[in-house]
């Protein structure tokens, strides 16, 4: 037999037949395209839920002052102002600690965060149970304080739960539902209070109503706190997506807090949205502080009818994140739907300037809930966008970066405004804040849209089917050359067969011929 042939008889023998592709290949093709299991866990509703609640807990303590700023006025003896600083200290507080509070996400983890910010959203709720005093303020400002630093810990955690927990068909939409939850509570913040605090003369019968309303906050915060410690979760054992799992392979040693901030700071199109972000935002914040006094001054004695219109843009805000972060989930058009809102809440806000002096509380209504449905719909398109935008880097970092803007420009469009409309009145103050609405869509206009996170989950889906291809084609030509060698094998078995037969009759005949 020759060599050819005992190197066909060798490979018959290690190959039955069915591979062509040895271990070892196998393990060079998976090194090249490195596959990690991943899993979605239903307990991760259960995490979403409860963060959910928490935010909404701390919503709500952050509007109960503002919305009926004129009661607390009387009540503490204060001016304007004053009462103001009871809704903007949550914007002072942010800017103050967000870095350390981003470096506990970073380094120390969600449910840290988490248990921490819940501590201080409790806390300070019971601080302020001991303030319905005319002579309490300062010590409600500290309760409202404690309760501010709670916000702190809220605001960044969306994008990294969800991130954290959820697929990626999916993602956008756990981020607004996590966004959804603070303005739920902002939403009960304008709702509730105006109801449970009437505006009455008698000062100890306001006390009465206002020690009722700390107390209802007080033990909502507790509960909440309590299932924190209980049931909320740092992370699934499995990552939900294939960008998660890589990201959990970064050495932790690897990580520089400094590094990425800097290298965020760098980032040419995320630092467009930071600005345009915080111009959307901080007007969001400016009407929510002034609202009350934006109708009150028009409407005189229509302090429920404030809460409720305040409620109207919350609620059209929700339905717009909700409705927001669908559409990503299923579009994946991160740049034209943030442009597409941050136009249409230009136009919601001029709508709602020009006609809340018109008289007509309904049309306020209306006109309350087409701005609220887009501008409030556009705070989870910032933090998305914000994550395509600088992955892989941490998902609290860059959406502290945003809310860090956010609580800057409210501050300054909060105080900015109440001035203009001393002097000039609502409508100059509305007016103010569009035109810096209009300069944050122009800016959205020129981010250069770079979909970091969903090109590393697409990279990962492709050689994911280029490795099965690969496996599976190499099967099928083991398979086939199988059967070709097996069927050349049976004819050569034949042909054997037939020369040993055509000799052994020729010998037969020749013995018979010399017979």
């Amino acid at each position: 037999m020759s060599s050819q042939e005992e190197h066909h008889h060798d490979w018959v023998d290690s190959h039955d037949g069915s591979s062509l592709i040895s271990d070892s290949s196998v393990q060079e093709i998976a090194q090249l395209f490195p596959l990690m299991e991943t899993k979605l866990y239903k307990r991760r509703w259960v995490m979403l839920f409860i963060f959910w609640s928490y935010s909404m807990s701390n919503g709500m303590m952050w509007m109960q002052y503002g919305i009926i700023s004129n009661i607390f006025k009387h009540f503490y003896g204060v001016d304007e102002l004053s009462i103001n600083w009871l809704s903007m200290i949550y914007c002072f507080t942010y800017i103050l600690l967000i870095a350390p509070v981003m470096w506990l996400l970073d380094n120390r983890g969600l449910r840290e965060v988490v248990v921490v910010g819940s501590a201080f959203n409790c806390i300070g709720a019971w601080i302020k149970t001991s303030t319905a005093h005319p002579d309490s303020f300062a010590v409600t400002f500290l309760g409202q304080f404690v309760c501010s630093v709670a916000n702190v810990y809220i605001l960044g955690v969306p994008s990294k739960l969800a991130s954290l927990w959820f697929g990626q068909q999916e993602v956008s939409t756990a981020c607004s539902i996590g966004v959804v939850g603070n303005q739920m509570g902002i939403a009960i913040g304008f709702l509730i209070p105006p109801i449970l605090v009437p505006n009455i003369d008698d000062v100890e019968e306001l006390a009465h109503h206002i020690k009722i309303m700390f107390y209802i906050s007080a033990g909502v915060a507790t509960i909440i706190f309590i299932l924190v410690i209980i049931v909320f979760q740092e992370k699934p054992e499995l990552p939900p997506t294939q960008a998660q799992a890589q990201a959990r392979c970064i050495p932790p040693e690897s990580y520089s807090y400094l590094a990425s901030i800097w290298r965020l700071l760098r980032n040419k199109p995320f630092m467009l949205l930071v600005v345009s972000y915080g111009l959307n935002v901080g007007c969001f914040y400016a009407v929510s502080t002034l609202l009350n006094r934006m109708i009150i001054e028009r409407y005189p004695g229509e302090e429920v009818n404030a809460g409720r219109i305040g409620l109207t843009i919350v609620i059209a805000g929700m339905v717009g994140s909700l409705i927001c972060g669908i559409w990503l989930d299923k579009t994946k058009t991160y740049k034209q739907t943030t442009l597409a809102v941050y136009v249409l809440s230009l136009i919601g806000m001029l709508l709602y300037a020009s006609t809340l002096n018109l008289g007509h509380l309904w049309v306020v209504f209306v006109t309350a809930g087409i701005f609220g449905f887009f501008m409030t719909g556009y705070l989870p398109l910032g933090f998305e966008f914000a994550v395509e935008l600088t992955y892989p880097e941490s998902e609290g970092t860059s959406s502290g970066l945003l809310n860090c803007s956010a609580q800057i420009f409210g501050i300054i469009f909060t105080i900015a405004q109440g001035k203009i409309i001393d002097r000039w009145g609502t409508l100059a103050g509305n007016i103010f804040l569009c035109i810096f609405i209009l300069i944050g869509a122009i800016m959205t206009g020129f981010i250069k849209s770079e979909l970091r996170r969903q090109k590393a989950n697409l990279q990962t889906a492709g050689q994911s089917v280029s490795v099965s291809i690969s496996l599976t084609a190499s099967h099928v030509l083991a398979s086939d050359a199988a059967v070709v060698f097996c069927a050349a094998k049976k004819c050569c078995w034949l042909i054997w067969a037939a020369d040993l037969t055509l000799h052994f009759t020729a010998a037969s005949m020749k013995a018979w011929t010399f017979m």
